[in-house]
């Protein structure tokens, strides 16, 4: 069975939370695209690697999903995150789902 939106930005919450690089990256397209807002803060594996190995080396970063909207290839997802390089915040963060990988994420904080 093919996984849904919904199930690919789970599976990159649940790799996110248990600090696993290797399965984060599986679920985004090698040329993802980064944005905050409207400005683009990266591209591809390469950015998410650099973004995220230090906190998940650390394993200090976590988030709580405290609401999910789909629709189509997109997903919102509601979350609180901590122990990031930012601190401790809410945010709204968007995926778009091609293909079976994420290869668009907005973070809206």
């Amino acid at each position: 069975m093919t996984a849904t939106p919904s199930d690919l930005a789970q599976r990159q919450l649940d790799a996110y939370n248990a600090h696993d690089l290797d399965a984060f990256l599986a679920c985004y397209a090698e040329d993802v695209v980064v944005l905050s807002g409207d400005q683009v803060q990266g591209k591809g594996h390469d950015y998410l690697r650099e973004r995220y190995s230090p906190q998940f080396t650390a394993r200090s970063c976590h988030a709580d999903l405290l609401g999910r909207v789909a629709e189509g290839d997109w997903v919102v997802d509601h979350e609180h995150a901590v122990g990031t390089a930012r601190g401790d915040f809410d945010l709204l963060v968007s995926y778009r789902v091609k293909d079976g990988v994420i290869d668009r994420v907005i973070f809206m904080s």
